[in-house]
């Protein structure tokens, strides 16, 4: 490992770096040619010299590493990362002790204090996921930490930083004893199957979780409704329990539609009652309004980014567009669930897109509630990006 690297912030982002920002960006770094091995030390430096912060170099598509420290002095060796990781389980003792739930996240990246990973929880096992070869560096200090905070029964990681963003994986067993998949975890009293063996999604996205409940509790109940870009069916699987007449998940991989139909059969759901389809949703809109099918509750949560044969969709060009399709195939009075996770832009943002949407449309809707991150997933004031979950429910009125 080549030595320390002292950067040099151009004037006008010192204030933000001393402000606390964490991400080191390439445009706020004059000298940033100098960064050559991911996972070197970096101290950032003003134009007079004088420290600002510490961290290290680590590319992701967010940006050239991470600040961990406001100490000069500092080391990122096992003892500081092992505090990191008990202040972060000491946050979430409420979600330890939470009967109905057993799959959450401990430690949130920049939240947490160290950018570059994060680790979930599911049921006596936990789940390292790495974001650059920066962060890799240390997996040794970070493992030894982990396993020395924390009981467990198995340790998994998942690389994310593989070339073309294509994950990639010898092995994703890390430490204790190999899993026997699926783990059958719970979320608010309902069972999902979770493989930690499988590649980089594991068969729920934990940050949904408050959106689920609200769904089941106060809004399926005698709907029909269409999940799209359903993934595992996590969503119609709340809305069933909800009470939802019938339920319609869509999704484009094949392998999603065994996926739903083990959750619907993990919950006692009768799936042959659920229409579980295999299809590009953005055909389905098309083949929706062909037939004139009407949904009383619609999610909508596409990827940030997403391309099939025929279409190319990215949340922060062509959202509207998806919504006024979505708008068109909704009931009148029906609730949509209008969700992103593009850290591209803000709240703000994104309900201009709802009102763009349903004003092009010719109806009016009402806001009902709004969603961002659970609070497992920690964020900071400092970094906002970090806050990337937006989800709306509106009516259509």
């Amino acid at each position: 490992m080549s030595q320390d690297v002292r950067l040099k912030v151009k004037t006008n982002f010192i204030k933000k770096y001393r402000n606390g920002f964490p991400l080191i960006l390439s445009e706020a770094i004059i000298n940033h040619k100098d960064l050559r091995e991911e996972g070197t030390i970096v101290s950032l430096i003003d134009e007079k010299n004088s420290f600002i912060a510490k961290g290290y170099y680590g590319r992701q598509n967010k940006g050239y590493g991470w600040i961990l420290s406001k100490n000069e002095h500092e080391k990122f060796d096992k003892k500081f990362f092992k505090n990191k990781i008990i202040a972060a389980i000491n946050r979430r003792e409420s979600f330890f002790a939470d009967e109905s739930t057993n799959a959450f996240r401990v430690f949130n990246g920049e939240g947490d204090g160290v950018g570059g990973i994060t680790i979930d929880y599911f049921d006596g096992y936990y789940l390292i996921n790495w974001y650059s070869k920066g962060i890799y560096h240390f997996r040794k200090a970070i493992l030894d930490a982990l396993g020395e905070s924390v009981e467990f029964k198995g340790i998994y990681q998942k690389k994310r930083f593989d070339v073309k963003g294509q994950y990639v994986e010898e092995d994703d067993f890390v430490a204790g004893e190999r899993g026997e998949f699926p783990i059958i975890v719970k979320e608010n009293g309902v069972q999902f199957a979770v493989y930690l063996n499988e590649g980089a999604m594991v068969g729920v996205f934990l940050d949904q979780r408050e959106v689920r409940k609200t769904i089941r509790d106060k809004y399926a109940e005698g709907t029909n409704m269409l999940n799209t870009f359903s993934y595992t069916g996590a969503f119609s699987v709340f809305a069933a329990l909800g009470g939802a007449t019938k339920t319609t998940s869509v999704d484009l991989a094949n392998r999603s539609k065994p996926k739903t139909i083990e959750q619907f059969s993990l919950n006692g759901i009768d799936y042959e009652a659920q229409d579980v389809i295999v299809e590009d949703v953005f055909q389905y809109f098309k083949y929706a309004g062909r037939k004139n099918l009407k949904f009383d509750l619609v999610v909508l949560d596409p990827p940030s980014f997403a391309r099939s044969k025929k279409i190319t969709f990215s949340a922060e060009k062509d959202y509207t567009k998806l919504l006024k399709e979505t708008i068109a195939i909704t009931e009148n009075n029906g609730v949509i669930v209008a969700s992103t996770n593009s850290s591209a832009f803000g709240m703000g943002k994104f309900k201009g897109f709802i009102k763009k949407a349903f004003e092009e449309t010719g109806y009016n809707y009402q806001v009902l509630e709004e969603f961002s991150l659970p609070e497992d997933f920690r964020t900071i004031r400092e970094y906002p990006e970090g806050n990337y979950l937006k989800v709306v429910f509106v009516r259509k009125v």
